[in-house]
């Protein structure tokens, strides 16, 4: 089976020789910038590879050690989980060290190998006591199990177990994600004559494809893949976890920054607002409290960040390492996250490193509510498997294309949710709606047994008075679609205007009112009552749609009705006389009723298509 790549960050003090090993391990000098040559250390990001003796491929991220250029060792290390920690063993342990442990540490690391390196320039004596520093400095951290391999780039001394230890590392470090959604930290910007823009970054999640459209976060630029290049060598499909080189078409230089992300359009959302679990760095001399100026690190982008602790640790003094507290981040532009990222974050008057966090939601409520520790304690605890269930059930209901953004997870199953048109609701949601849309109705029913139903915006409001109290706003989309389940499930039955209970039937109602009703229009007939008079003489209006919603009478105008049975014999009149016209008079005289009724009759039977108009005479059709 093909191996598949892995990227190693490397982390150090300045000048401990790190560059100085890649370059021996890789035959590439990782340093691009004639300013790191002429002074000696590295500034920005450098780049390299070589293949272990397990025949595995290995990419190094190299990154500055001098504490000026933490940032740039942060877009570097922040979205790389393997780790080369280099110490040299004539100095020893210094305080870039302890900050790059500090952030690997927090990172959460998923595998380490330190590198004792300049041996040829200390004797055993020395070298045993610089190991030793190094085992206990890296106790209780990450990196407490890893390989400690002196060695010597001048002279190669070691350089064969280091190799072998890598292998080790990259063995022993569970498989990372490759069949999930792409996504690429940008890190570096830049254009080839006649190719056009090139970024690079490392590529975790999923593969990408030369000629697949994607989006580069968070601007929504979208554009399409030229061409793919991992360690300088041509490929149609990259693979995480890999250094990827994207030619890009469609996007401008100017248009991209370090910390952008690449991915499949849609399937990321960028996010000013998240809530994590936040833990002090070890050794944190003063309090970590919302006050402050923050910024945060995550995969190759830096962010302005304001806290504020939404657990009772850490509002006055840091809370302990083993127990995380709560927080809410507000950011200073939008960044793209996912649900179990991992971040760096840095006191920017104090140029310290303080915490390092994990993202539990990416989209939180607009307010943190009573129950926000219970709700992110359970987040800490879930699966990404389990994610789906728990943002449903936060929320009551969620659109099914917000599920795999929020939660990095699309199944075509949510326990204890329904999938009802374009939402994912869950089961209490439903129960809610179901119980205050029933009791709208019957009330409705009880108070109007002759309606057929009640108007779709009672039921509208009953639902969304059931998502009110869930705690949710009451998209009208969700609305409709609660309703529709309803229906679905046999609860109701509904038209485009109406709604009623489907056990609601207007013939089991007293029909005794509409008989009475019926009877007094027909012996009033030619010249009945109007609508109004009817109403005036204790006749409810829910008698009158009802007698003519079965056809017992017919509403001739928005006032007057009168009994099917007269309309029937003054239509059987026009029709007798064939093609004959007949004016208002003379219909008036054959049916024996006045002009105020004979007026709105023949204009009914003329909607009806019974007859036609012609001047002052009708036709019959």
């Amino acid at each position: 089976m093909e191996s598949q790549p892995q990227v190693v960050a490397t982390a150090g003090h300045v000048d401990h020789g790190k560059s100085s090993l890649i370059l021996r391990l890789t035959g590439m000098d990782p340093d691009r910038w004639a300013e790191e040559k002429r002074r000696g250390l590295t500034i920005d990001l450098g780049f390299a590879w070589c293949t272990l003796p397990s025949g595995r491929e290995i990419g190094f991220v190299d990154v500055p050690g001098h504490e000026r250029f933490v940032r740039n060792m942060l877009a570097g290390v922040g979205p790389v989980r393997l780790v080369l920690f280099v110490v040299a063993a004539d100095e020893g342990w210094k305080p870039q060290s302890e900050e790059h442990l500090a952030i690997v540490d927090v990172l959460g690391a998923q595998g380490g190998v330190v590198a004792l390196t300049k041996r040829d320039l200390v004797d055993g004596e020395t070298l045993a006591i610089a190991s030793e520093e190094v085992r206990d400095r890296v106790a209780g951290t990450v990196l407490e199990k890893a390989d400690v391999v002196a060695c010597s780039s001048v002279t190669g001394d070691g350089l064969d177990e280091l190799r072998g230890a890598l292998d080790r590392m990259i063995e022993a470090a569970p498989d990372p994600e490759r069949d999930g959604r792409p996504r690429q930290f940008i890190d570096r910007i830049f254009s080839i004559r006649g190719a056009g823009t090139v970024v690079t970054g490392t590529l975790t999640g999923g593969p990408l494809e030369v000629g697949r459209e994607v989006e580069l976060y968070p601007t929504g630029t979208r554009a399409r893949i030229r061409g793919l290049q991992s360690h300088k060598r041509s490929i149609e499909v990259a693979r995480p976890v890999a250094r990827v080189a994207v030619n890009l078409v469609g996007v401008e230089r100017d248009d991209l920054e370090r910390g952008d992300v690449l991915g499949p359009p849609g399937r990321w959302r960028p996010t000013s607002l998240i809530e994590a679990s936040l833990r002090p760095v070890r050794g944190l001399e003063h309090p970590l409290t919302g006050r402050g100026a923050f910024k945060l690190y995550a995969g190759a982008a830096e962010r302005d960040a304001r806290i504020r602790f939404l657990s009772a640790l850490g509002r006055g003094s840091s809370p302990p390492r083993d127990t995380p507290a709560y927080v809410r981040i507000r950011l200073s532009s939008p960044l793209v996250l996912d649900v179990r990222d991992r971040f760096v974050l840095r006191e920017a008057g104090r140029r310290q490193t303080v915490a390092g966090g994990l993202v539990l939601d990416i989209d939180p409520p607009l307010r943190p509510g009573p129950d926000a520790e219970a709700r992110l304690t359970a987040r800490q605890g879930a699966t990404r498997e389990e994610l789906p269930a728990l943002l449903v059930a936060e929320r009551g209901a969620v659109r099914a294309e917000d599920v795999e953004p929020l939660t990095g997870a699309a199944p075509r199953e949510i326990p204890r949710a329904l999938r009802a048109g374009a939402w994912w609701i869950g089961e209490p949601l439903r129960t809610r709606v179901a119980v205050a849309v029933r009791a709208a109705l019957e009330t409705h029913h009880r108070e109007h047994p002759l309606q057929e139903g009640a108007d779709l915006t009672l039921a509208r409001s009953a639902v969304s008075d059931a998502i009110e109290r869930a705690s949710r706003s009451p998209d009208p989309g969700l609305v409709e679609a609660l309703l529709d389940d309803l229906a679905l499930a046999g609860t109701v039955v509904r038209t485009e205007s109406a709604i009623r209970l489907a056990t609601h039937r207007t013939d089991q109602a007293d029909r005794s009112e509409v008989d009475r009703l019926v009877q007094a229009i027909a012996e009033a007939e030619p010249s009945p009552p109007t609508i109004k008079e009817l109403l005036s003489s204790g006749y409810q209006r829910d008698v009158i749609d009802a007698a003519a919603r079965d056809g017992h009478i017919v509403r001739i105008s928005p006032d007057l009705v009168l009994t099917a049975a007269f309309v029937e014999r003054a239509e059987a009149t026009l029709r007798a006389r064939g093609a004959e016209g007949i004016t208002v008079s003379a219909f008036r005289e054959a049916v024996g009723t006045s002009r105020k009724y004979a007026v709105p009759l023949l204009e009914y039977f003329d909607q009806r298509g019974v007859t036609r108009r012609q001047g002052d005479l009708r036709f019959v059709r």
